[in-house]
Order: structure tokens, then C-alpha cells, then sequence
């Protein structure tokens, strides 16, 4: 008897037309940003290839030039190769620094990517909340109260990261400064086998 007396929350949301033209906003809203989200992790996977790219190159360009200057400098015995070596030492040089220069440069793009879709992935929870509570107290939904006191606790949730987002050293430091120790290195070992 009372449930004929108390409509199930979906029937109050089909009669009334503002709930109703809400959800079909707010499942549109859930649609564009799912989208969203899929269009940014295909980005963030295509950087992170262009990274590894970008690793694969650096490794292999002094792992030929090292072996092109060894090769050259068992034919050539003479002083004249000491003499020049600055001249692959700096292309080298140069190389390795733009290299590392693309690397930051994408890894950059990757974070700033990353937290975007930190916060549509936040958006998304947050209106999928909506969208429960919506369809769990059908007319009984307050939009102002609900909507704000999610806000409030999504604002809540912000003011916390950035508090707790004090600058730490990251893997991408340590890895542009071993990948500077090796161009270093390899500096070195130019020097080597020209001179030696």
C-alpha cells in the first residue's frame, strides 16, 4: 500500500520535467567527459612513445658515434685526431643537450597532461554522485544543497593536494641527470679513443 502512495525516485524523475531534463544533462555531461578522458590518455600514451623514442635515440647516437670514432681512430694513428677531437666532442655535446632538452620538454607535457586528467577523472566522480543522488531521492533532490556541498568537498579535496604538493625530486631528475652523467661519459671516452 505505501509503495503505490510513494512513487519509486525514476517515476518522480520521469514526471517532473526540470529533473528530468537535469539527468539528461548531467548523462550527456558524463558522456562528453568520458570522452574527454579517453581523448587524454591516448595523448599522454603517445607522449610517453615519443619519450621512449627519445631514449632509444639518445642511447643509439653514442652508441654508433663511439664505435664510428673507434673504428676511424685504429686506421688513423696520428696526432692530427687529438688535435680535432673537439670537434666530435662537441657535437656530441650538443646532441646529448637537446636530446635531454626533448625529454624535459615531453616530460613536462606528460605531467601537465597527467593532472588535466586528474581532474576531469574528479569531475567525472563528482557528477556521477550527482547523478546517483539524483536518481536515489528522485524529487527530494535539492540541487543547490547537493550540488554545492559537493563542490565544497571537491574545492576540500584541491586545497589538500596543493598543500601537500611540496617540490620533491622525481624520476625524471634522476633520470636527466644520469643521462647527463653518461653524455659526460661519453665525452670522455671520445677524448679516449682519439687521443690513446
Amino acid at each position: 500500500m505505501a509503495s503505490t502512495s510513494m512513487p519509486h525516485p525514476l517515476h518522480q524523475i520521469a514526471e517532473s520535467s526540470t529533473h528530468r531534463l537535469l539527468l539528461k544533462q548531467w548523462l550527456k555531461e558524463q558522456d562528453l567527459i568520458s570522452r574527454r578522458i579517453s581523448l587524454k590518455e591516448s595523448r599522454i600514451d603517445s607522449v610517453r612513445r615519443e619519450i621512449t623514442f627519445l631514449y632509444c635515440f639518445f642511447f643509439i647516437l653514442h652508441s654508433i658515434s663511439l664505435l664510428i670514432l673507434f673504428a676511424t681512430s685504429s686506421h688513423d694513428r696520428s696526432s692530427v685526431g687529438c688535435k680535432r677531437a673537439w670537434v666530435p666532442s662537441v657535437t656530441s655535446l650538443l646532441c646529448s643537450l637537446s636530446v635531454l632538452w626533448a625529454l624535459r620538454y615531453k616530460g613536462d607535457t606528460e605531467a601537465s597532461l597527467g593532472k588535466l586528467l586528474e581532474r576531469e577523472r574528479e569531475d567525472a566522480l563528482m557528477l556521477a554522485r550527482c547523478v546517483e543522488e539524483l536518481k536515489r531521492k528522485g524529487l527530494e533532490f535539492d540541487l543547490m544543497k547537493e550540488v554545492d556541498a559537493l563542490r565544497r568537498a571537491k574545492s576540500l579535496c584541491v586545497e589538500t593536494k596543493v598543500a601537500s604538493g611540496t617540490k620533491k625530486w622525481s624520476a625524471r631528475d634522476f633520470t636527466t641527470m644520469v643521462m647527463l652523467l653518461v653524455s659526460f661519459a661519453v665525452l670522455g671516452l671520445i677524448r679516449f679513443v682519439l687521443c690513446s
